[in-house]
């Protein structure tokens, strides 16, 4: 059994109205996808299920925390993770899906597995830059962070009542 098999929601057998799901998504799951970005995972999907006649609606809601390296100290930090996604599911035999929030299963299907939707859900949420907090407010120490103090431009303050330059303009007052 691969490990995506866990993400298959059967909805054949469920009573019309809403039903909730929760999966568990560690490091297994990405890198199943290939996706070796994150040291540990720990993330909570609850997926709500409403079952109509004639369709189903899903409702992602993901949270937790992903350890990933800071982009700029390549210090690694958890990132927290709070996201959500809704999809729509319809049945028909079209040849191809014509929009993101749309899902098209064919005629008679019994399960839906919602494994990529959660992986773009979760990859979608990530910042496009990964800064590690005490990068932010300027607490973190590493021979990173202490090199790029070392070469921030220093300004140094000019005294304009000292310069000689000046004092002509001051005689106009």
């Amino acid at each position: 059994m691969k490990s995506k098999d866990f993400f298959i929601i059967p909805f054949v057998g469920l009573k019309q109205g809403r039903h909730n799901f929760t999966f568990s998504i560690e490091n297994k799951f990405f890198k199943s996808f290939g996706y070796n970005d994150f040291n540990n995972v720990k993330l909570i999907a609850n997926v709500e299920l409403l079952k109509k006649t004639t369709f189903l609606e899903l409702s992602f809601i993901i949270s937790g925390k992903v350890n990933v390296f800071c982009d700029i100290s390549i210090e690694p930090f958890d990132l927290n993770i709070d996201t959500n996604s809704n999809f729509i599911v319809k049945f028909a035999n079209p040849s191809k899906n014509i929009s993101d929030e749309i899902i098209f299963l064919p005629i008679g299907s019994h399960e839906i597995d919602v494994t990529k939707h959660i992986y773009e859900t979760i990859i979608l949420s990530l910042p496009t830059r990964k800064v590690h907090p005490n990068v932010k407010d300027g607490t973190l120490e590493n021979d990173i962070t202490l090199r790029l103090k070392e070469l921030e431009p220093k300004l140094e303050k000019q005294s304009f009542e000292n310069d000689s330059r000046w004092d002509k303009l001051k005689d106009l007052k």
